[in-house]
């Protein structure tokens, strides 16, 4: 095993286990894209507004336990740097069962959580009704597609990050097809792109365990034998607690965003939704670089290496900063052609265009603090995420109850914010890391 702070670690590698990474999380936002273009050519703003509402309903709820994901990986890269491959293989085990509980939980409260979270959406009658329809159907991959977050956050923490290329090529290209062809096809409307999904989310946990298969079988015994130890299981509790209760405060902010946006119609939140996948693919791409932060940041941590720990987290940083800048540039060239592929309803073209200029500055503002996500998740400085994103949501909470009266330009500023004050807070808590790495 290469040890972190061996030469080779360079621009070049960071690039290798990025590339795959940004590649792969680019088609998970463009999904999104696909699924609001393909409701779009119906003509009506009703179907784009269900399918966004219902999209946001249940990454809320999911990604209360992206904690999975993201603790798995800084954890499993710490255990790949010290060459603990049993306990490596253990945190896969521990972060599945969680996975498989926690969807069937979901499952069994959905007509709590729904009922709730439409009672603070107030969307038209048609919207609401499409939204139900979607909700019904998706929630029952609940357990394949949390299990699915530890699946990522393993292989990426081993640095096989071209398996979770081909994962996501697979999760994507499956939905996609079947979006095509049940929607455009077979004429099942919000039905069929909810339809689609479930399949996708459950055939896409398959093929993740059997890419994971060669971390597991080989050290089977071993790992299981460790699954309950108390030690490993106090640190993964505190590591995911923090990160769930920071998942947990950004989740609502997005979906504060989302919720006070329909107060301004369905025409405006159907453009919200149009907007923010382009905000999608800015964060997905860039996380490559973050995730890349992660890997090589633990595994240096794991090796108790501070200099390879600072070095891994500049790199990341130049590279998540250059790329924020490209796509804000790219975004305010080819926006408008990107919204008129999106949708064909006129109001909301005129709309999504009138709120364009904040997706051209966004990635450059977001860039700093998603790529220090990745550095802190590598070391496991949770508890630092924690604070940091409760300092910057109350930063938020002002925000939007100062430009609220802007309207959704207001909104859409109150964003801004919260990213620019994501960045400052994780700046002045980064010295911490190299304490860490000791």
């Amino acid at each position: 095993m290469t040890r972190p702070d061996a030469p080779d670690l360079t621009h070049a590698r960071l690039l290798r286990i990025a590339a795959p990474i940004v590649l792969s999380n680019a088609t998970v936002p463009l999904l999104g894209a696909v699924d609001t273009g393909v409701v779009g050519q119906m003509g009506q703003a009703a179907p784009i507004g269900a399918v966004g509402l219902g999209s946001v309903i249940l990454v809320t709820l999911y990604w209360v336990f992206g904690f999975l994901r993201m603790g798995t990986s800084g954890l499993a890269a710490q255990a790949h740097g010290a060459g603990d491959v049993a306990e490596r293989g253990a945190i896969l085990l521990r972060a599945l069962l969680v996975g498989a509980v926690a969807g069937l939980v979901l499952i069994l409260l959905q007509p709590v959580l729904f009922r709730a979270a439409l009672a603070m959406a107030p969307a038209g009658p048609e919207v609401e009704a499409l939204t139900r329809q979607y909700l019904s159907i998706r929630i029952w991959g609940a357990p394949a597609t949390i299990a699915a977050y530890a699946v990522t956050g393993w292989l990426i923490a081993v640095e096989r990050t071209r398996a979770v290329l081909v994962l996501q090529l697979w999760i994507n290209g499956v939905n996609i097809g079947l979006d095509v062809w049940f929607v455009l096809g077979l004429g099942w409307g919000v039905q069929g792109v909810a339809i689609a999904t479930l399949v996708a989310e459950w055939s896409g946990l398959a093929l993740g365990l059997w890419l994971c298969r060669d971390g597991i079988v080989p050290v089977w015994r071993a790992a299981a034998a460790r699954v309950a130890d108390r030690a490993a299981l106090g640190v993964m509790v505190l590591v995911n607690r923090d990160i769930m209760i920071r998942s947990v405060l950004l989740q609502a902010s997005f979906t504060a965003f989302t919720f006070l946006g329909a107060w301004h119609g369905d025409v405006t939140l159907a453009a919200n939704q149009v907007l923010l996948q382009f905000l999608a693919i800015t964060a997905y791409a860039l996380d490559g670089f973050a995730f890349a932060a992660e890997t090589l940041v633990g595994q240096a941590v794991g090796a108790k290496s501070p200099a390879a720990a600072r070095r891994a987290g500049r790199m990341a940083m130049q590279w998540g900063v250059a790329g924020g800048v490209a796509l804000g540039l790219a975004f305010a060239l080819a926006g408008p052609w990107i919204i008129d592929l999106m949708t064909t309803a006129p109001e909301v073209r005129e709309a999504a265009r009138a709120y364009l200029p904040w997706i051209a500055i966004a990635p450059a503002i977001g860039a700093v603090s998603w790529i220090y996500d990745g550095i802190f998740i590598g070391a496991t400085m949770t508890a630092e995420m924690r604070r940091c994103m409760a300092q910057s949501v109350a930063a938020y909470a002002v925000a939007v109850v100062v430009l609220l009266p802007l309207g959704n330009h207001g909104l859409w500023a109150a964003l801004m914010v919260l990213n620019a004050a994501r960045a400052v807070t994780m700046w002045r808590a980064a010295p911490r890391l190299e304490a860490r790495a000791r």
